[in-house]
């Protein structure tokens, strides 16, 4: 399951593969960003480990590298599930535990439980169409903090320490060789983080310890092919993220959570699942931010195993 909730500059890429890793469903994968439901009454979970690591940053549109730092490694550590409740209506959640660590510098990292995410998903349309099927999906999901980490304490921070909604329409169409093409766009509603300081700046004196984080837009286009019939997935997704708002990182300054945070990367992600082995699979990924405001230049790895099972017999198993 990928589970996209960009947390920080810094770990900019590896959250936001998260939002789109996949849980395998009798072959078929099931996540807040894909296009496939789960059956009703059928369960999949995932422990996935997940490494974002970079060098260089942007600070605003300068990319720089900086020996405060060194090499910021950020591992993330993952429960995931996805519950069939019917065929159209799947709920979904996200417990990560994250840890950061520099190379470079006198300040250490941070390591702690982020943020818990759930997420509802709907099938709102399906028809076959031509050579192929079209179906288009909503997402309503919410996140917040489930632990007490300092949201002020860029680029080391887990997470930003605010509560976040999102809604997501997804559209794809489905070519009957396996073949698939999908758009997604979603808008992220954020609220507001509690630092421990009563005064900072961003392009004015705040003398106040709560920050108001900037909203979010996120785009994925995504080319796909199922193969094997359907035990292997194989796609290559390209995303847009951006904040509507926040300011650049000052010259020398350290980052901050309600910076104007812009990325362009893309995603190619395997997944297999595996035959006779009652509901196991696999899944990788590998990414890489191309271009970026105020974030890290990141490339992330992920892999990670998924079990399914029934709380009573599917569809498919009766017939």
């Amino acid at each position: 399951m990928k589970f996209t909730h960009v947390r920080s500059y810094t770990g900019m890429l590896g959250m936001l593969v998260f939002t789109m890793i996949n849980l395998p469903n009798s072959g078929s994968a099931q996540s807040p960003t894909d296009a496939v439901m789960m059956e009703g009454k059928r369960i999949c979970v995932a422990a996935l480990f997940n490494q974002d690591k970079w060098d260089e940053y942007w600070e605003g549109t300068l990319l720089r590298s900086n020996g405060n730092i060194g090499e910021l490694t950020r591992n993330t550590y993952s429960v995931m599930a996805a519950v069939g409740i019917t065929d159209k209506i799947n709920f979904l959640f996200n417990v990560p535990y994250v840890t950061t660590e520099p190379s470079g510098g006198q300040f250490k990292g941070a390591k702690g439980l982020q943020d818990l995410s759930l997420w509802a998903k709907l099938e709102l349309f399906k028809k076959q169409l031509g050579p192929g099927t079209f179906t288009t999906h909503g997402v309503a999901g919410l996140s917040f903090p489930i632990s007490n980490y300092l949201p002020d304490y860029a680029p080391f921070n887990l997470g930003l320490g605010c509560t976040e909604g999102q809604v997501r329409l997804m559209l794809q169409y489905l070519f009957d060789f396996g073949t698939y093409v999908r758009v997604s766009g979603a808008y992220f509603k954020r609220g507001t983080s509690t630092i421990e300081r009563n005064y900072y700046y961003d392009t004015h004196g705040n003398y106040t310890n709560k920050v108001d984080v900037p909203n979010a837009n996120h785009s994925l286009f995504t080319v796909g092919q199922w193969l094997f019939d359907k035990s292997l997935k194989m796609d290559v997704t390209y995303e847009i993220f951006n904040t509507i708002g926040g300011f650049d990182i000052r010259r020398q300054d350290a980052g901050f959570i309600s910076n104007n945070m812009e990325a362009t990367s893309f995603q190619v992600q395997l997944q297999y699942f595996i035959p006779k082995t009652n509901g196991f699979g696999v899944i990788a990924n590998y990414g890489q931010v191309l271009e970026g405001r105020n974030v890290g230049k990141s490339t992330s790895f992920m892999g990670g195993i998924t079990y399914q099972f029934g709380i009573c017999k599917s569809k498919n198993e009766q017939q």
